[in-house]
């Protein structure tokens, strides 16, 4: 402890103080004052060389106030624009292109669009795939410019909202089971067939069946039986001309009939044979080849 001691003088008296031998020295001095500075120098050199690598980050990447490069933030949301690449996955309400140019998404393996609900799970998902595209969802469908269903699909049914669907493939359309269509048509040139390989081919309406042919033949060909049935009716056959070339003829005829003239008759089974036509009817007695 330093002890201070004070001496009092009167005028004319010269006293001596006495060296004080407990003097004290404030501040940093040798080796420590050199470190000192050299540690702030050193801050003081990373301070710029951070300053001045932020500078050419900020540049580098094209930050703005605005955004950053290609991207601006504005009100109603982000925009992009020219080429980007997304590494990871990208979630957004709403993408719309530019008005002068096309939406372009593209992958070197496929392009998933998943919709998911509040709990995460996945309720629809469009993937374009190098070899197929595969929607999953309850239903598909296309609409028209003025919001008109013009393709819906579904697990139940399939519909087709335009006014005409054409199938333009050689082969024409393969259906493994019934269609339910109000007309068939063919183009102008090209022939309509309607055939069944394996099975049979059957037409029913409500209010009648219309087959026709404007402007060439018409023929149905069956390995077996052709049946036209009428529960309510009648069956007309209206033409110029009916030619039935492969009908059973009778071999007897009676005398005096005339050459060339023949009668259609009618089994029980609703076969028919040609007999010789006379005076009376002749069907009964050629009637053997019901048999």
């Amino acid at each position: 402890m330093v002890r201070e001691q004070y001496t009092t003088a009167t005028e004319g008296t010269h006293i001596e103080r006495p060296d004080d031998q407990n003097v004290y020295k404030i501040g940093i001095y040798g080796w420590r004052k050199r470190c000192l500075y050299l540690f702030v120098l050193l801050l003081l050199v990373i301070l710029v060389v951070n300053l001045a690598l932020t500078i050419w980050i900020l540049k580098v990447m094209w930050f703005f106030p605005t955004g950053m490069g290609h991207l601006r933030v504005n009100q109603d949301g982000l925009r992009l624009e020219g080429e980007s690449e997304f590494l990871f996955p990208l979630y957004a309400k709403e993408i719309h292109s530019r008005l002068d140019s096309s939406l372009l998404l593209q992958s070197t393996q496929n392009v998933t669009l998943n919709a998911r609900n509040s709990e995460g799970e996945v309720t629809g998902r469009l993937k374009v795939g190098p070899k197929l595209v595969e929607v999953q969802s309850q239903q598909f469908q296309i609409n028209s410019k003025q919001g008109k269903p013009l393709f819906t699909v579904d697990e139940k049914e399939v519909v087709v909202g335009t006014d005409r669907l054409r199938v333009t493939g050689p082969e024409g359309g393969l259906f493994e089971h019934s269609v339910e269509t109000p007309l068939v048509q063919a183009d102008h040139s090209p022939e309509l067939r309607l055939e069944s390989p394996t099975r049979s081919l059957s037409m029913d309406a409500p209010r009648g069946v219309h087959i026709r042919a404007r402007a060439g033949k018409m023929e149905g060909l069956s390995q077996k039986d052709i049946r036209l049935h009428s529960s309510d009716g009648m069956l007309v056959l209206d033409a110029e001309t009916l030619c039935l070339p492969k009908l059973a003829q009778a071999t007897g005829g009676p005398s005096g009939s005339s050459e060339g003239l023949y009668e259609i008759c009618v089994c029980p089974d609703g076969k028919l044979y040609l007999s010789v036509a006379d005076v009376g009817t002749t069907c009964q007695e050629n009637s053997l080849v019901c048999l």
